[in-house]
């Protein structure tokens, strides 16, 4: 099954992330199907940047947003993310 959700980048105490599509087994930082956006909270405002119909395109092929990125996803209100079902 794919999941979106964050990997790490950055350096040590200067994290940022990329929104990133990849199978749910894969560690946190393995390779990634496909990079969707990233998220920066050290900026103030946080950097939100999402690619909003690729997103769409892995939603409705059945990738699950992480809770995280479901959050950023809601918070910037740019698409429909399904519920988590069971």
């Amino acid at each position: 099954m794919l999941k979106i959700r964050l990997a790490r980048t950055g350096a040590k105490k200067k994290s940022s992330y990329r929104v990133i599509v990849i199978e749910e087994e894969k560690a946190r930082n393995g390779r990634c199907v496909e990079v969707v956006g990233h998220y920066n909270a050290r900026q103030n405002p946080a950097a939100v940047v999402l690619n909003r119909d690729r997103i769409s395109y892995w939603l409705e092929r059945g990738a699950q947003p992480s809770e995280t990125v479901r959050s950023l996803l809601k918070r910037r209100q740019e698409v429909e993310t399904p519920q988590p079902t069971g």
